[in-house]
C-alpha cells in the first residue's frame, strides 16, 4: 500500500479502526453500560464521514491496481449508506434499552457492516466485491439473531445465514466462470475481453453473479428470506436491513453490470428486467394478505427493489440516475416509517400487528397525519416525493424503448397502493377499539416529522440531489 492508495481508502480505514477500538474499549470498560455512548459515537462518525466524503471527494481515484474505485457514483452510494445507518442507530436506541437489548456489540457490528458496504460500492475487482459483500453479510447474520432469548430472532438469523450462504455460493460460482473465460477478475479487464458476441460461459457466469446479488436486494425470486427475517429480527435490525444494505447492494449491481459487462448490455438488461417484473408484482400482490406491519414492509421492499431495477434495466446513464434518486427516496421513506413502527406499543409491550392501528388518528392525530403522508409516498401518490421516484425510473425505461416494462411498473404500483392505503383506512376509519399507542422519544419524533416534511416539500427541487445523481451516473456509465 502506497500513500496514495491509503488516502483513497482512508474513510474505510478510519471506520474499521474505530470499530476495533470501540470493541476493545467496551469489553474492558464495562460492556453494555456504555452501549448508549458507543451508539451515538458510531452514528456521529457515520455523519462525519458522510460529510467528508460528500464534500472533499473529487474526480475518479483508483487504488490497489484497480481493485478499489473512488468516484462520484461510489461517493453518492456511501453517503446514502452512512446517513441511513446513522439514522437507524439513533432512532432505535430508546427501543433497544426499553426491550433489554442494549448490547454494545450492536453498533459495532453495524459499523463493520457499513465498512463492507463501502468496499462493495467501490469494488473494481471480483475479489474486492466478494470481500466487501462477505464483511457486510457476516455482520448482518449476527445482528439478525442478536436477541438470543427470542426464538423468532434466532430463527431469523439462521434462515438469513443459510440462504445467504447459498447466495454466496451462486455468486462465487458465477465469478469463477467469468474468471475462467475472461482470464482476469478485474472489472476493467473483463470489459476489455468481451467482444460483440461473448462466450456463453461468460453469460452464464453473469447470470449466476446477478442471482447472488439479487438475494442481497431481496429481489424475487430470491426474496424468500425477507418476510421471515423482517418479522423475526428485532425492529431496529429490520429498520437497518430495509435501508443501508439495500442501497449498497443496488449500487453494487450497477457497478458490476456497467464496469465489467457494459459492452454486453443486451444480455444483462433482459435479466434485470425479468427480476424487476417478478419483484414488483410479487411484492404488490403478496403484501395484500399481511397482518404484521413488519412483514408488510418486507414485501414492500421487494416491490421497491423491483422499481429500482427498472432503472438499471434501461441500461443508460439516465436509468442509473433514476435508480440513485429512487434509492435515496426509498431509504428516506423507510427511516420515517420505521421511526413510527419502533414507537408502537400496547400494555407496555412492542406491537407490530396492523389491527392495532384501528382509529389511531383519534389517539394521535399529528402522528397519524405524518404516517398518512409516508404511506401515500410509499404508494407513489402524487404530489408526494415517492411518486417522482417512480416517475424517474419508469421514464428511464420508456426512453430506453422498454415501454412494456414501464407499463408493468405502473400496473404493479396501482396494485401495491392497496395495502398502503389500507393502513391509512385503519388509522382513520377502522374499528373504534383499544389499539396501540405511540411512545416516541424526541429523536423518533424528529425523524418522523422531518421525513414527512421531506416527502411533501421535496417536490420543489428534490433537495438538489438530481444533479448530484446525474454526476454520479455519468461517472459510472461515462
Amino acid at each position: 500500500m502506497n500513500a496514495t492508495d491509503f488516502h483513497i481508502v482512508l474513510p474505510e480505514v478510519i471506520l474499521s479502526l474505530y470499530a476495533l477500538g470501540a470493541l476493545l474499549f467496551t469489553v474492558y470498560a464495562g460492556k453494555d453500560a456504555l452501549t448508549g455512548v458507543v451508539t451515538w459515537a458510531t452514528a456521529g462518525l457515520f455523519v462525519a464521514l458522510a460529510v467528508w466524503i460528500g464534500v472533499a471527494g473529487d474526480g475518479t481515484n483508483v487504488a490497489f491496481g484497480g481493485m478499489f474505485t473512488d468516484d462520484a457514483f461510489a461517493r453518492f452510494a456511501k453517503v446514502t449508506v452512512l446517513l441511513s445507518a446513522a439514522g437507524v442507530l439513533v432512532m432505535a436506541q430508546d427501543y433497544m434499552v426499553r426491550n433489554d437489548m442494549g448490547r454494545f456489540e450492536y453498533p459495532i457490528l453495524v459499523a463493520l457492516a457499513v465498512v463492507g458496504m463501502m468496499v462493495m460500492v467501490s469494488a473494481g475487482d471480483l475479489m474486492s466485491l466478494y470481500l466487501g459483500l462477505e464483511l457486510q453479510s457476516l455482520a448482518l447474520y449476527v445482528v439478525a439473531s442478536i436477541r438470543r432469548d427470542s426464538v423468532k430472532s434466532t430463527e431469523a438469523g439462521l434462515k438469513y445465514f443459510v440462504l445467504g450462504s447459498l447466495s454466496s455460493g451462486l455468486l462465487l460460482y458465477g465469478a469463477s466462470l467469468v474468471y475462467g473465460y475472461a482470464g482476469t477478475t478485474q472489472f476493467a479487464g473483463i470489459l476489455s475481453t468481451l467482444g460483440g458476441a461473448p462466450h456463453i460461459g461468460v453469460v452464464i457466469g453473469l447470470v449466476f453473479l446477478l442471482s447472488g446479488l439479487a438475494f442481497k436486494v431481496s429481489a424475487a425470486p430470491f426474496h424468500m428470506w425477507t418476510p421471515d427475517v423482517y418479522e423475526g429480527a428485532p425492529t431496529p435490525v429490520t429498520a437497518f436491513f430495509a435501508t443501508a444494505p439495500k442501497a449498497a447492494a443496488m449500487a453494487l449491481i450497477a457497478r458490476v453490470v456497467f464496469d465489467a459487462f457494459g459492452s454486453i448490455s443486451t444480455q444483462w438488461t433482459q435479466v434485470l428486467a425479468a427480476l424487476a417484473v417478478v419483484s414488483m408484482f410479487l411484492g404488490a400482490v403478496a403484501a395484500i394478505g399481511q397482518r404484521d406491519i413488519k412483514r408488510l414492509m418486507a414485501y414492500s421492499s421487494i416491490a421497491h427493489m423491483g422499481y429500482a431495477l427498472v432503472g438499471l434495466a434501461a441500461g443508460t446513464a439516465e436509468g442509473v440516475q433514476a435508480m440513485l434518486i429512487y434509492m435515496a427516496i426509498y431509504v428516506t421513506m423507510n427511516l420515517g416509517a420505521f421511526a413510527f413502527i419502533l414507537s408502537l406499543e400496547k400494555d407496555g409491550k412492542s406491537v407490530s400487528d396492523i389491527d392495532s392501528l384501528n382509529m389511531f388518528s383519534k389517539r394521535e392525530p399529528l402522528k397519524a397525519l405524518a404516517v398518512l403522508i409516508l404511506m401515500f409516498s410509499l404508494a407513489g401518490v402524487p404530489p408526494m416525493l415517492g411518486f417522482f421516484g417512480k416517475f424517474y425510473v419508469l421514464k428511464a425505461a420508456v426512453d430506453a424503448n422498454m415501454t412494456w416494462l414501464a407499463l408493468a411498473g405502473a400496473v404493479a404500483s396501482v396494485i401495491g397502493a392497496f395495502y398502503y392505503l389500507r393502513i391509512v383506512f385503519f388509522m382513520y376509519f377502522g374499528k373504534d377499539v383499544e389499539g396501540a399507542n405511540s411512545r416516541m422519544v424526541p429523536v423518533q419524533w424528529l425523524m418522523l416529522v422531518a421525513v414527512a416534511a421531506v416527502m411533501l416539500l421535496g417536490v420543489i427541487n428534490l433537495f438538489g440531489i438530481e444533479p448530484i445523481a446525474a454526476a454520479a451516473a455519468a461517472a459510472l456509465v461515462g
